[in-house]
């Protein structure tokens, strides 16, 4: 239900600041790389490592102001975040253990910004709402007991996601630069209010990310169509 409200306050937002200049609005492309990690209170933090994914989608520029310096613009991503694990030995209730792999947790983003523009220069911030469209874990995990022979695990259930928070609130800050053509050059951080792990799920990575939450910076091109 979440999902279907702040997609609809984006819609009437967009309504709203449009229904003065419907002509001035502008249909645009958006795609780049995300570098992500986790943000929180991580167990181990030091075994789970940054990780690029792709990011694209559309985007609508409604003005507020006439001149063009301060703007609306909703916009329609999907966007691929998660976490590398390199392998780093720790200590576990299980003995020594390693990871090794990555997990890929495909999302669609849907981010409403205002944007400020000056002299092609663009400073951009508002909240996104996030939702978990699917998930891919390639985990590996070596155990080495106190006592016995080490083992190895690979995980199972690789794109279940049952165990995670599939809507998620979140924000996005930014700057850029925008040529009078359209075309344009960002650089975002955008992270989440919520963490992703459900709060009962407690053997999700051992638990280590029970508190844990998205966190990436965005480096992508732009490109606002003319309007006529």
């Amino acid at each position: 239900m979440k999902k279907y409200k702040f997609i609809g306050a984006a819609l009437l937002a967009m309504a709203a600041a449009s229904s003065a200049q419907a002509q001035d609005i502008r249909f645009g492309l958006r795609a780049g790389a995300n570098y992500t990690n986790l943000a929180g209170n991580i167990k181990n933090e030091n075994t789970y490592n940054n990780k690029v994914g792709f990011l694209g989608g559309v985007m609508l520029n409604a003005p507020l102001l006439g001149d063009g310096l301060l703007s609306l613009q909703p916009e329609v991503l999907y966007s691929q975040k998660g976490f590398e694990n390199k392998p780093t030995e720790y200590t576990s209730v299980l003995g020594k253990q390693q990871r090794e792999g990555k997990v890929s947790y495909n999302y669609l983003d849907v981010p409403v910004l205002l944007k400020f523009k000056a002299l092609g220069f663009v400073a951009e911030a508002g909240p996104q709402y996030s939702y978990l469209l699917s998930g891919n874990n390639q985990t590996k995990t070596t155990t080495t007991p106190t006592i016995g022979n080490p083992s190895v695990a690979e995980t199972q259930n690789k794109t279940d996601v049952s165990g995670l928070n599939r809507n998620e609130l979140g924000y996005v800050a930014g700057i850029g630069y925008e040529a009078s053509n359209g075309l344009s050059l960002s650089v975002r951080y955008t992270g989440a209010f919520s963490d992703f792990v459900k709060s009962e799920n407690n053997t999700y990575f051992n638990g280590d990310l029970k508190n844990a939450r998205h966190s990436a910076f965005q480096l992508s091109l732009g490109y606002l169509i003319p309007s006529k």
